[in-house]
């Protein structure tokens, strides 16, 4: 359980990162940036692989790119269901999915997170 909240905390630490990189990115405090990564966790534990198995076609024929699109849109959605977490368009949403995710997997890299 212990490992869950660290995890929750690091996310919600990573989000402030990237709102303060990515233009059009916005999280108004911790308590936003906490509920946005409890938010974009349950986000992509639910949502993303139904919306991975309907868009097979088109990722097979992407090559895998489109899970990028589908990374941004799941990251969009999470901005829509959190108050405090905003992002504002496709563009900033994509970017921030990736910066994100980069940041992610640094973090998980480093530290075993």
């Amino acid at each position: 359980m212990l490992e869950f909240f660290i995890h929750l905390v690091v996310t919600a630490l990573l989000l402030l990162v990237v709102a303060y990189v990515v233009p059009g990115v916005q999280v108004e405090g911790m308590k936003s940036a906490l509920i946005a990564a409890l938010i974009l966790g349950v986000v992509n534990a639910l949502v993303r692989p139904f919306v991975v198995f309907l868009t097979i076609p088109i990722t097979i024929i992407t090559l895998g790119l489109f899970l990028l699109a589908i990374n941004a849109f799941m990251f969009l959605l999470a901005s829509k269901l959190v108050p405090g977490f905003r992002v504002e368009g496709c563009l900033p949403a994509f970017l921030g999915s990736l910066v994100f995710s980069a940041l992610n997997l640094v973090v998980s890299a480093a530290f075993g997170i």
